[in-house]
């Protein structure tokens, strides 16, 4: 079993949907699959066919009210168990920090799951949300968005990540960084990937994922693009994406 976090602290990078598409694109592979949506803004829960305001349970409860993993996760059209995030993990975020071991939570909540492989869609920031994510996982996925700034604010990760290593997760390792928003076209996206491969070395993959329209209209309609539209230069990117992550990583 591996749990894996996405996370990213700069905005508008494609995070939550490379999330979902990992997770649907694992789930199409036969192994059995978690989405933890940490995000208090949910897109992943609703970017995955679930209402996040009619849940029961959510990963609020998970974190805060010791509720069950079982009793937490929803089955998806994308063939992958859900555990929806809302709004309610903006109160999560101060329980937590008055909770003895609060770091630990996620990973406690985790301990003895059935699940093959576990994806954490992290909140846009470096908050106790995300150090809990981080904790939790084996491994870290980072998007970049292939246009100007896209390593601003990265080492403030890349500490975070340090801390969390030397605090709590000594094994904790950077699976790797995933192009996003790839245009082969523009000078920018070769500069950008020259300095990602300068600064990453061989942390950087080589499946890039491109601008797609198709990628940009699925979660209006609640799927992940494989399911939305499968033969879409989208889907297919995410598809081999899953591939080269199982051949370097969780083979």
């Amino acid at each position: 079993m591996r749990v894996v976090a996405v996370t990213n602290q700069k905005g508008g990078v494609g995070k939550t949907t490379t999330a979902v598409n990992m997770a649907a694109a694992f789930a199409a592979t036969g192994r059995k699959t978690l989405l933890i949506d940490l995000d208090p803004q949910g897109n992943a829960t609703t970017g995955s066919g679930i209402d996040k305001t009619e849940i029961p349970f959510s990963s609020y409860d998970l974190l805060t009210h010791n509720a069950p993993l079982a009793s937490c996760a929803h089955k998806t059209e994308g063939h992958y168990d859900l555990v929806a995030g809302n709004g309610d993990l903006t109160a999560a975020e101060i329980e937590l920090l008055s909770t003895d071991n609060r770091q630990t939570q996620l990973k406690q909540a985790l301990d003895g799951n059935p699940y093959d492989i576990i994806v954490i869609d992290c909140p846009p920031s470096l908050n106790m949300l995300t150090v809990n994510a981080l904790v939790a996982a084996q491994g870290i996925v980072i998007p970049v968005q292939c246009e100007f700034y896209a390593l601003e604010g990265l080492a403030s990760l890349l500490e975070t990540i340090e801390a969390v290593r030397e605090g709590f997760n000594p094994t904790l390792e950077i699976d790797g960084v995933l192009r996003t928003m790839y245009d082969p076209r523009s000078a920018l996206t070769a500069e950008v990937s020259r300095q990602i491969r300068e600064y990453f070395k061989s942390k950087m993959f080589s499946t890039v994922i491109p601008r797609n329209v198709r990628l940009a209209e699925a979660p209006s309609h609640g799927q992940s693009v494989i399911h939305y539209d499968r033969r879409s230069r989208g889907a297919i990117s995410y598809l081999a994406f899953a591939g080269e992550y199982f051949r370097k990583v969780a083979a």
